[in-house]
This record gives C-alpha cells, structure tokens and sequence, in this order.
C-alpha cells in the first residue's frame, strides 16, 4: 500500500502583538521559527514543509532553514480574529494547486512551541496512523481539574464545582485525569479539513498525545524568551 504524503504547515503571521516581531525574535541564536522549521526538517517524513505567512521578513527565515513559501498569505487571514482552520484550509488549497499534488496527512506545527521534541512529532503521526482519526492534538496533564477544583459562577453569584457529577471528589488524585490542549502539534485527516462541519480540531473522533510540561513549553510573553534560554544554560532542555 502505498504511504499517504504528509504536508507540515508552521503558520506565522507578521502582526504579532504581545512581541514585536515575535516570530523572528533570536532565541539561542536562532529567529524563533527557524527551531520549528529544524524540527520539521529533522523529523523527515513530510513530504513538503510549507510556511504561511503575510510578512516577508518570516518568509526569508522561514526558507533559510528549510520551509518553502509558495505564496504569501493574504491580509484577511493574518488579523486576530482569523482561525486557524480557515488559514490551514487555504494553505491546503492553494498549495495542492499549484503543485497537482495531494496531500491527505496534515501536520501543523505552531512556531511558539520551541522546545517540542521531534519524538513527541513522531508519536503524534503514528498515532495518527494507527487510530485513523479526524485530528490528533498534542495536550499535557492539567494542573487544575474541573471535577474537583475548578468552579463555575451562576447568575446569583453562588460557585459550584464546574464538572458535576452524582460522586463528590474529595481528592484530585481520585477525579478523572483532564487534559490541557497545548497547541504544539496537530494532526488532521484531509477529508476532516474540508468538511462543512470542521470548526475546530476537537471532534467525536479525535485522539491526544500526551506530551510533558517543559516539552510542550509555549512562548507568550518577553520573560518566556528568557526561560527557555536558561533551561538551554542549564541543559535540562535541547534546541
């Protein structure tokens, strides 16, 4: 049987604003992007490694370390208020047309998760392949767990546990084990992507890898650039 192609997409826009120019901001001597595009690189099993984006500064970096830009995306899929599928989809589109390829495995990787381990994009796509699912998402243990402390308000202002059930929870430890979507890796069934109904990458029939907490690290904010790079100092992480 013959091995179904694989397209990985890093999605990174220019208009970043909690961090000027994040995406191209050095981290351990290297523009953020370019840790992704390595991974990608470095994993080997794509087919094609593509990078969507509005800005040509990204577009230069991202081909340096190995993505290609076959088109630079267009203003009304760059804003905040634009999903992510909807810039998957027309990456999908607009790529597979101009190469006549198809691709029925999509691997999208986000730029803010440096230190994800190429394992961790291994396991996600062989868990793929064995379970065929819609999607599969990368999650980590959650720290708070809403069958036991986490509450929700009513409109009188009173606070009851936020996931009911008929048992009381007295221990986290005796819950049920939640998860924490961590948006480093997903991995979507073609067919899924162009469906009417996909909104979102949750769905009936969606599995999650679990990945560990430092592993799944997501870079949001200044300090984030400064403690990633003295986990490196200190080599408890690799990039």
């Amino acid at each position: 049987m013959e091995r179904e192609k694989v397209l990985i997409t890093i999605a990174a826009r220019g208009g970043s604003k909690g961090i000027k120019d994040k995406n191209i901001r050095l981290l351990c001597g290297l523009p953020l992007i370019a840790h992704t595009v390595r991974q990608a690189v470095t994993w080997g099993k794509a087919d094609r490694i593509i990078c969507s984006t509005d800005s040509p500064a990204i577009a230069k970096e991202a081909q340096k370390y190995g993505a290609e830009v076959p088109f630079m995306r267009p203003s009304h899929l760059a804003g905040d208020e634009c999903g992510k599928l909807d810039v998957l989809k027309h990456a999908l589109t607009v790529f597979e047309n101009k190469t006549g390829e198809r691709f029925p495995i999509i691997i999208d990787l986000d730029v803010t998760a440096p230190i994800r381990s190429v394992a961790d994009i291994d396991g996600a796509y062989e868990l793929f392949k064995s379970k065929k699912p819609n999607t599969v998402f990368s999650v980590t243990r959650a720290r708070r767990n809403p069958y036991f402390n986490m509450v929700e308000v009513n409109q009188e202002g009173y606070a009851s546990v936020a996931k009911k059930t008929s048992y009381v929870y007295l221990r986290r430890q005796d819950a049920p084990v939640v998860y924490d979507m961590n948006a480093s890796i997903y991995v979507y069934d073609r067919r899924y992507l162009f469906n009417e109904n996909s909104h979102s990458a949750i769905t009936e029939k969606s599995c999650v890898w679990r990945m560990d907490d430092l592993s799944a690290f997501d870079i949001d904010h200044e300090v984030d650039f400064q403690f990633i790079e003295f986990l490196v100092m200190k080599g408890l992480v690799k990039l």
